[in-house]
């Protein structure tokens, strides 16, 4: 399958929609020695502008990795609707106690138990520059249909979608 460029609409707005639904990232860094190391992450829920915004620790192995390589990548995956997203950006750690503030939610504190007194709070910030995205046909019997249909012409299956969405010139916004 050919990947396309989405050329219409607003990628920011196109994104947004994409990944609401979807609460887990898997966030991948990059260790000191090369190594891509990945955790999931609850994205916090605002409207997307171009930044995605995490909790994490200031002491955290990622905000070390981030602090060598601000380079990562998330992927999210729809858990019912065959939707895969790749997001590539810069991360920054986020020490702003106002939009810790703005951004915390009382079941954090399974996680930061002195809440917004946790002298290691703060947000992980990542700036999105790309993201590729998979939407596949939904219902099994279409998948099935269309596996059929490529077994008999001798053509790839339709596994539906795939577009590459670049936000570096639409995001307008200061960061």
């Amino acid at each position: 399958m050919a990947i396309t460029i989405e050329k219409s609409g607003d990628p920011v707005q196109k994104l947004g929609e994409l990944i609401k639904e979807i609460r887990i990232a898997m966030l991948t860094t990059v260790e000191a020695d090369g190594i891509l190391h990945s955790r999931p992450m609850a994205t916090q829920s605002v409207d997307f502008d171009g930044d995605l915004w995490f909790f994490t620790s200031a002491e955290s192995g990622k905000a070390h990795e981030i602090s060598n390589n601000q380079r990562v990548n998330l992927n999210y995956s729809g858990k019912d609707d065959n939707l895969y997203v790749s997001v590539s950006g810069t991360a920054q750690i986020v020490r702003d106690k106002d939009k810790i503030k703005e951004l915390w939610q009382p079941v954090l504190k399974a996680w930061f138990p002195d809440g917004l007194d946790d002298p290691n709070l703060a947000l992980l910030r990542v700036s999105v520059e790309k993201a590729e995205y998979w939407d596949s046909p939904h219902s099994a019997v279409v998948k099935v249909v269309g596996f059929i249909q490529a077994l008999a012409t001798g053509k790839p299956a339709n596994l539906g979608e795939n577009k590459e969405i670049i936000l570096d010139e639409a995001v307008t916004h200061s960061r």
